[in-house]
């Protein structure tokens, strides 16, 4: 049955995945609690469907507040999914885009991109290096190694990120197969890159613990105090992060 065989698959990639990325992602919660700790703020960047990993850590209960997602609406599946393929590709332009942001050396950018080929998480990766920010990079090496950069630079996503911590789905995202059928199907990244994604946030959140500083977490807002903590927290942090 496909649906067990898709489980099977995403158990053996999660457990490669946590047994040799861990050190990785503690790095990555270092830089996090850093940036956390000092009053700064995460972003998390990514086009087209990486844009669900910059949504799962943002403005959720249970998670962090100082996460900034930049969800630029150009580079979003909708009104039109092809446009997002299209200006994924265009290069100059996503690096600009931090200009419109509250921005600091301090902060620490999270950039997802499965193959890391394309102009717009390259330019976001060096547009951060610039100001002096931690890149990390949620990057398949096994997809990235694959392919060759969109970028004039030739340089891929995990070329230039502080930490890397390779998303273990296969080149091309899709797992399984039938016979009779040419394309396989059914990728895996999602679920490999949400579960790094929430271990970082795990990561984070025990390390400001431990350094005597308690961050700001989301509640539910349909708990009875959930409202009123949660527009403290959006007072406090909605001049450094745009969608709120």
């Amino acid at each position: 049955m496909m649906y067990q065989e898709y489980h099977s698959v995403i158990k053996a990639q999660l457990e490669v995945q946590f047994n040799q990325e861990g050190a990785n992602i503690e790095k990555a919660a270092e830089y996090c609690a850093a940036s956390v700790s000092s009053g700064r703020v995460i972003h998390v960047f990514g086009c087209g469907h990486s844009q669900m990993f910059a949504m799962e850590v943002f403005y959720r209960a249970g998670g962090l507040v100082p996460v900034n997602a930049l969800l630029i609406p150009h580079l979003a599946l909708f009104p039109k999914a092809k446009l997002s393929t299209l200006q994924e590709r265009v290069e100059g332009f996503t690096g600009n885009y931090l200009e419109l942001e509250d921005v600091d050396a301090r902060d620490t950018m999270i950039i997802v991109s499965i193959s890391g080929r394309n102009a717009g998480v390259v330019d976001m990766a060096l547009e951060a290096k610039k100001i002096g920010m931690k890149v990390v990079a949620l990057v398949s090496k096994q997809f990235a190694s694959s392919t060759t950069s969109r970028h004039s630079s030739g340089k891929n996503l995990m070329d230039l990120a502080d930490v890397v911590i390779d998303i273990k789905c296969v080149a091309g995202d899709a797992v399984l197969e039938l016979d009779g059928l040419e394309p396989h199907f059914c990728g895996t990244s999602t679920v490999l890159g949400m579960a790094v994604m929430e271990s970082i946030v795990a990561q984070t959140v025990e390390n400001c613990i431990a350094a005597g500083y308690t961050p700001p977490i989301y509640v539910s807002s349909n708990l009875d105090k959930g409202d009123a903590i949660n527009d403290e927290h959006i007072k406090n942090y909605s001049k450094l992060i745009s969608c709120l």
